[in-house]
């Protein structure tokens, strides 16, 4: 839509016809305070606008009032709930899974201020007259506003207060609380639809978060639709993984409790305001303080969900591509990996492992793979893990179509007409339903009839993949599908998760799409990346953001899942592979995948590079299983943005090319063919972990030389590194015990690769 001078038209998604019968609601000061069972609730009266571009009361038809719940929590968490539509206030559901330390905090009113038991204060109501001297009449005055001022962590000096933004009182950019009604129902009991609420920013405020969003590390000046979508590559603003959290250089996060449709304007419409709209008329904020970014991530998992600790072997090398089509074909690469001592873990089997490519029956082709449990288990005895892709659709010539339909284990089409929905960019399929997982017997088919027999044969993951869309115009047991849409990847996450850790006793899936509490079923992958320069930039840009959107464990495709300009069949550069292989080494896990050939010895220029940084992955992994359990209790991911570590420094905020991998290693990969790059380095003294060079921080070293083999790592003087010396060929060859600990003394000359 084009852009008008109007919020009613550029925010809240009003007809700019006007010919739709819908009206817009604007929240007006507080009509009644009181305390009621610990919370603090604020009546709102809000007034109906004229259905014109610029905003007047409709002095007509009568206010209508909604309370404002306020309700804090332990440690450092405001929520703010009010609903036009009836909804109720829970503290669990599938997105809500509040810590033990997650406790309430009764509030009193003294005055105009809310104070906690803990004698914090946590809000303050603004009730006075604003100070006029006047002047003209040629503008109407402004309309009322609940001027409300929120401390989730007890610190004034950070308040966050609701925006009631205008340029005049007729022209708004962002309303403190508002909602819409639609169709011609009584005044009395409007119909409701679309919320929004509003807070003031400072103009050199800057945000993070959202999601695995592929976007500069500063946020501000964006909108953002909440809605996941296959995001077809890491260099667009489509999205896989939307979570409704961001979190403010001011040092609070803002999370969205909804898996509706949602918008989020962060300083964009307005640089004077973050807007949030949602399509149900709901509105349920939780607002958590902190002191850094770390505590304040730890506050979102309290509410959502930590995330749980992956198996060993998942942090070795994982190898596939899309597809290896038999027994046969795997067993060659993994008796090559192995008589030619490239370490690995995992082996994927992509599309291929089906009757026919694509078609997702949960059975392995018997003519290509006539021994599945053999072949497994033969594979396992090699130090192989097995990993199988999947997704949550049924297709039309699927085996199990019939019995699918008939118990409505898939979504069901009110015209019983299955339209595709969840397609594949790769398959001309009909995919005749989306598996129901609102609905329990369907899970339980899920779970006991499709996964648990090839888990029980030995397979070790399952890979989770699409899950962003629906089919949207079908019907589901317990959910509408504008609702289940962003919420349906935690619900897929879930029900894999737990017949995987059921049998295996390993909790892990490969997942794509995800929202809120996703973090609790770890891992997660960027999704389908060009292989080239700038998809391995936006991989990084994702992975960073996702990491501070509540997520511990992170990969992406090494050296990128598709080809250009061929999208299946233009070779790989083989600087991008090695460039590449650098920085997935220094990442949560690691995993080869893509259109076209995968394994080292295709590049034979630089497979023997390629093996000694494998080697090196392996040495790491007593300190990737320290990081990860360090992550899966606090607030942090392993692949961390900078900002982490230095919030107070204004560079950092702007930086998304470098990142921390755990708490002590600084990674600078290198995402160009000139091998070369800029680097910054925080405040004090660093070190090189390869040469053992020190470098003064605080400043940026400019044009700094990369040879291909290298890439630029550093670490603190001081630092303790536990690692693993010994060549192996898989984490079964490892002996923990044996693990050796790194100090970076004065005399530290490097690590050679």
């Amino acid at each position: 839509m084009k852009q008008t001078n109007y919020h009613l038209f550029d925010f809240m998604d009003f007809d700019p016809s006007l010919e739709k019968e819908e009206s817009l609601w604007k929240a007006y000061a507080p009509s009644h305070i009181e305390e009621r069972d610990g919370d603090i609730v604020v009546t709102i009266p809000y007034q109906r606008q004229l259905h014109q571009e610029d905003m007047a009361p409709d002095t007509s038809v009568p206010q209508q009032s909604y309370d404002l719940i306020i309700r804090a929590y332990s440690p450092n968490i405001i929520r703010l709930f009010t609903t036009m539509g009836g909804d109720e206030m829970t503290e669990q559901d599938d997105m809500l899974q509040m810590a033990p330390e997650v406790k309430r905090q009764p509030l009193r009113l003294v005055g105009c201020d809310i104070i906690a038991a803990n004698g914090k204060k946590v809000a303050t109501i603004d009730l006075s007259e604003p100070k006029l001297d006047h002047w003209s009449d040629l503008l109407p005055a402004p309309q009322p506003a609940p001027f409300i001022t929120f401390y989730p962590d007890g610190d004034e000096r950070k308040g966050i207060a609701l925006s009631d933004d205008h340029f005049s009182p007729p022209r708004y950019d962002a309303l403190p609380l508002g909602f819409c009604s639609v169709g011609c129902d009584s005044v009395a009991a409007p119909n409701t639809e679309r919320a929004t609420i509003s807070f003031k920013c400072a103009p050199d405020e800057c945000f993070v978060g959202t999601g695995e969003r592929f976007r500069k590390m500063d946020l501000s000046g964006q909108t953002f639709q909440l809605k996941n979508q296959d995001g077809q590559g890491v260099n667009n603003r489509r999205c896989y993984k939307n979570i409704p959290f961001y979190m403010s250089s001011r040092m609070y996060g803002c999370f969205y409790h909804t898996s509706d449709y949602c918008k989020l304007s962060l300083a964009d419409h307005s640089t004077r305001s973050v807007q949030f709209m949602c399509d149900r008329a709901t509105i349920d904020v939780f607002l958590i303080g902190g002191k850094s970014p770390e505590e304040i991530l730890k506050g979102y998992r309290m509410l959502t969900g930590f995330p749980q600790m992956p198996p060993l072997w998942s942090f070795g090398i994982w190898m596939s591509r899309m597809t290896y089509f038999s027994a046969e074909e795997v067993d060659e690469i993994c008796n090559r990996l192995r008589s030619e001592h490239y370490p690995c873990d995992v082996i994927h089997l992509d599309t291929g492992w089906f009757r026919t490519d694509w078609l997702c029956e949960w059975k392995f082709n018997p003519e290509r793979f006539p021994d599945p449990k053999g072949f497994v288990q033969g594979l396992r005895k090699k130090g192989f893990k097995v990993s199988l892709w999947q997704l949550p659709y049924v297709a039309q010539g699927a085996e199990q179509i019939n019995e699918a339909k008939e118990n409505k284990y898939i979504s069901q089409s009110a015209q019983q007409d299955f339209s595709t929905g969840g397609a594949s960019n790769f398959s001309t399929l009909d995919y005749a339903g989306t598996i129901d997982f609102t609905y329990e017997k369907a899970v339980d088919w899920y779970k006991n009839k499709l996964l648990k027999p090839l888990l029980e044969m030995g397979v070790e993951c399952i890979k989770t993949d699409f899950g962003e869309n629906i089919h949207m115009d079908h019907q589901y047991h317990a959910m509408t599908a504008e609702r289940l849409n962003n919420i349906y990847s935690l619900l897929y996450q879930r029900a894999a998760y737990e017949v995987t850790k059921e049998v295996t006793g390993n909790g892990i899936v490969w997942a794509r799409s995800a929202w809120a509490g996703c973090q609790r079923y770890p891992l997660h992958w960027g999704g389908d990346s060009e292989s080239s320069w700038s998809g391995m930039a936006g991989s990084l840009k994702g992975g960073l953001h996702f990491g501070l959107s509540g997520f511990a464990f992170w990969s992406h495709d090494v050296p990128g899942f598709h080809s250009t300009p061929d999208f299946m069949n233009s070779p790989v550069d083989e600087n991008v592979y090695l460039r590449w292989t650098q920085f997935g080494v220094f990442s949560s896990h690691i995993r080869y995948h893509g259109t076209c050939k995968r394994e080292p010895w295709h590049y034979p220029a630089i497979a023997e590079t390629v093996k000694r940084w494998w080697r090196l992955r392996y040495q790491l992994i007593p300190y990737i299983v320290e990081q990860g359990e360090l992550a899966c209790r606090t607030g942090y991911p392993l692949v961390r943005a900078l900002l982490f570590h230095h919030p107070h420094d204004r560079q950092v905020w702007h930086i998304d090319d470098e990142y921390y991998f755990g708490s002590e290693f600084l990674v600078c990969p290198v995402m160009n063919s000139r091998n070369k790059r800029d680097i910054y380095l925080p405040e004090g003294l660093w070190v090189n972990f390869f040469t053992g060079e020190r470098l003064d921080g605080g400043r940026w070293y400019e044009d700094v030389e990369v040879p291909i083999d290298q890439m630029p790592v550093f670490v603190r003087p001081g630092t303790l590194l536990k690692m693993y010396l010994d060549d192996v060929d898989s984490t079964d060859d490892m002996d923990m015990s044996k693990a050796v600990t790194i100090e970076i003394t004065k005399e530290y000359k490097g690590l050679s690769v």
